[in-house]
């Protein structure tokens, strides 16, 4: 008997870590099927599109466009919806433990909340091999929105997540350990082009409109700035990750790792 597709995001259903997560998108699903195929529970895509989720062996089933939307959420979905397990936040302390045995690079997100720029971050962030990202918030974060786990184009399953309540104590903690902690600030900063990074090292993006927290801020070894010429005052933040994620990993690329 045929089973039935995923549930919309109101219908879920739950695994032991959790609510099951309705996913969207080609390149994301595919990279779930890939990545995670025994968290999956349920496989929906437009009709006529089976053959282009690679070698996944499970059952999928051929939908409407006008139920696909039904289960995302949205019309967005690019043919392709999946309910799976959310995704393992590693604790604190192996994020410092990865950071410092890889020599590793991690972004961190200070109240960055738009799914839109999340999702680009993390797609950088898995193009140029970061190893982690941090999301911080002041109340618990709710972790990756399906969005955003679209516009990373698959980058979601190939970036180590966590996520804390208080970031400044994390950031703290991470920077006791020898990991160094970059803040971006538009004033009283050093080029970010030029700067010595040393790794392990975490790279902080602030809130879209108002930057770091001033308790970030004062978590930081070193704040950088990307220097334009003046026309606006600042990138958007995911296109500033973009500017610093380059920097900071080009010696990584130098001294192979």
């Amino acid at each position: 008997m045929k089973r039935s597709p995923p549930r919309s995001p109101n219908e879920r259903s739950r695994s032991p870590h959790g609510p099951l997560e309705i996913l969207h998108g080609h390149r994301a699903v595919r990279a779930v099927l890939a990545r995670r195929p025994g968290a999956v529970t349920r496989v929906g895509c437009a009709v006529g599109l089976r053959g282009e989720l690679g070698a996944f062996q499970g059952e999928v089933q051929e939908l409407s466009d006008a139920e696909l939307s039904r289960i995302a959420g949205t019309d967005l979905h690019e043919g392709f919806v999946v309910e799976v397990a959310p995704p393992r936040y590693l604790p604190l302390a192996e994020l410092g433990e990865l950071l410092l045995r890889n020599r590793g690079v991690a972004v961190a997100l200070d109240r960055v909340r738009n799914p839109y720029n999340v999702g680009a971050i993390l797609q950088s962030a898995a193009f140029f091999g970061v190893d982690a990202l941090l999301l911080g918030a002041p109340a618990p974060h709710p972790g990756l929105a399906p969005d955003a786990v679209r516009v990373a184009e698959g980058g979601a399953e190939h970036v180590a997540l966590a996520r804390t309540t208080d970031l400044a104590d994390s950031l703290a903690r991470l920077r006791e350990r020898g990991v160094q902690i970059v803040g971006t600030h538009v004033t009283d900063a050093a080029p970010a082009l030029g700067f010595a990074f040393v790794h392990p090292t975490v790279l902080v993006l602030g809130n879209e409109r108002e930057g770091m927290s001033d308790r970030v801020r004062a978590a930081c070894s070193a704040c950088v700035k990307i220097e334009g010429r003046g026309a606006v005052e600042s990138l958007n933040v995911a296109v500033a990750a973009g500017v610093l994620i380059a920097a900071a990993q080009s010696p990584r690329r130098t001294q192979g790792r």
